[in-house]
């Protein structure tokens, strides 16, 4: 029997203290699911994604990377980076950087600066506490710079990374954040970035392509033969960045609506016809389909339609999936092996052609395809449409580049500051023989211990002078 005394919790609304009035549940559990999905995406997802790419000496030292980037940016999020995106503003490019760890801040109802613009209020309205935008953002932030280790896989050392995480996540990512979505001078401007074709795709792409750069490249042997370890593990990484993707884009309204069904219907529709038009290609051109192939596609696809997804109809995330499943395949397949300076900077997994273009690509056909009705469901900003349908007087698209511009130059120079300051006092490089040996010599840990493999074994003699192997645990 049912015990009387238990008060529904839907008649407790407004009168309880952990269920205020303006809370929506339903927006709440998704927002938090949203974020769960996001953080997925970078643990596990591109933590196993990056270990079955890339050559089997360096699978450890990898993932670890990822790992690290993943917990290192929690701290600096909650202690300063968090307001610096979605504070108050103290710069037209930055927030002011404050502590998001108080009950009293993370309890109340979420307020972003980026819901209005000049007391217009967006229709979007957040219906639920601080805690969960914060910890939904933090999901942001985290898989952007893991995102960027792509770039300089193979080689970079690993104290370096742990210096640069927490230095790139204050002077760089934030900035981004909070011009474009924290209510800074490219929203207010008008530039459009639905869920972070710009803040996150192209930011990783500029910066991870600078840093590889500054860090070098990989070893002549490494450049030459880099064959993935582990592609099944590999899929299963792609897999979940895919799936996780429902989140990244479905949870970016701010509440579970209209606008967030689309967005993640568009995200799948763009993905998939991507991944199909990559392979193609693939087939066309190399007579044979390439599994790397089809994750770069798909991953381009889902880049490209970030910026528009909630903002675009379903025909042009079609238009959009052929671009991204083309145009990044071109730059990477055909153009990087024509320029010197794409050939120059070895860029480990390419995320400057599956992100810094990709995401650049996006943003501009979202200045095209943005759709008036649906831009109004999310934007506050006025006339918020692609020039197709005359937003901003038709140059909506131009203000698309404009933005992706500053982002670019901002990561190039910022990422640039960082490096050069953090190698006067930590190499960026391993050391020659670091490299040469890979991850025991960098974590003194293999990935593998297979048939005997992942011992040592060392010569030593016994008491009767005769040899013996003595075998040592790593």
């Amino acid at each position: 029997m049912a015990n009387s005394s238990v008060v529904p919790s839907a008649y407790l609304q407004g009168q309880a203290p952990a269920v205020p009035e303006w809370l929506n549940k339903g927006d709440n559990a998704w927002q938090m699911v949203s974020a769960a999905l996001v953080g997925m995406q970078g643990m596990p997802g591109l933590v196993i994604l990056y270990a079955g790419l890339v050559k089997k000496k360096w699978a450890l030292n990898s993932a670890f990377m990822a790992l690290f980037a993943f917990a290192a940016v929690m701290p600096c999020w909650v202690l300063w980076a968090y307001k610096m995106s979605f504070g108050e503003k103290l710069l037209p490019f930055w927030g002011k950087a404050g502590l998001a760890v108080s009950q009293d801040y993370l309890i109340l109802q979420t307020v972003l600066p980026s819901t209005q613009y000049k007391n217009i209020t967006a229709a979007a309205t957040p219906l639920y506490p601080t805690a969960t935008m914060v910890f939904f953002q933090y999901a942001f932030a985290a898989v952007t710079v893991i995102l960027l280790a792509g770039s300089v896989l193979g080689r970079m050392s690993i104290r370096a990374w742990m210096a640069f995480v927490p230095l790139w996540i204050t002077f760089s990512y934030t900035v981004g954040a909070f011009s474009v979505w924290g209510g800074g001078f490219l929203f207010q401007w008008g530039v459009m970035d639905y869920s972070g074709g710009y803040v996150v795709h192209l930011a990783s792409g500029a910066a991870g392509f600078t840093a590889a750069y500054w860090v070098g490249p990989r070893s002549r042997e490494d450049r030459e033969e880099f064959p993935p370890n582990n592609l099944l593990l590999s899929l299963a990484g792609a897999g979940i960045l895919w799936m996780g993707w429902t989140g990244f884009n479905g949870g970016d309204p701010f509440t579970a609506n209209v606008d967030s069904s689309m967005a993640v219907l568009n995200t799948h529709i763009c993905a998939a016809t991507s991944l199909l038009v990559w392979t193609s290609w693939d087939v066309l051109l190399f007579k044979k389909p390439s599994v790397i192939g089809a994750i770069q596609g798909m991953i381009t696809g889902l880049v490209c339609i970030t910026p528009g997804a909630g903002l675009v109809q379903a025909w042009a995330a079609l238009v959009m999936g052929i671009a991204s499943g083309t145009i990044p395949w071109y730059t990477m397949m055909v153009l990087s092996k024509k320029l010197p300076f794409l050939q120059k900077v070895d860029d480990t997994l390419g995320v400057f052609h599956t992100h810094a273009v990709a995401g650049t690509l996006g943003g501009a056909l979202t200045g095209l395809f943005a759709h008036p009705f649906l831009s109004k469901m999310f934007l506050a900003v006025p006339d918020s449409k692609g020039s197709f349908y005359g937003g901003n007087g038709g140059v909506q698209f131009w203000k698309q580049l404009v933005g992706a511009a500053f982002i670019i130059g901002w990561n190039v120079v910022a990422t640039s500051i960082i490096l050069n300051v953090i190698r006067l006092i930590i190499p960026l490089r391993m050391t020659d023989e670091e490299i040469k040996i890979g991850d025991d010599a960098a974590h003194g840990e293999e990935a593998y211990a297979l048939q005997g493999q992942g011992r040592r074994e060392n010569l030593i003699q016994n008491a009767n002078g005769n040899a013996q192997i003595e075998l040592e645990e790593p």
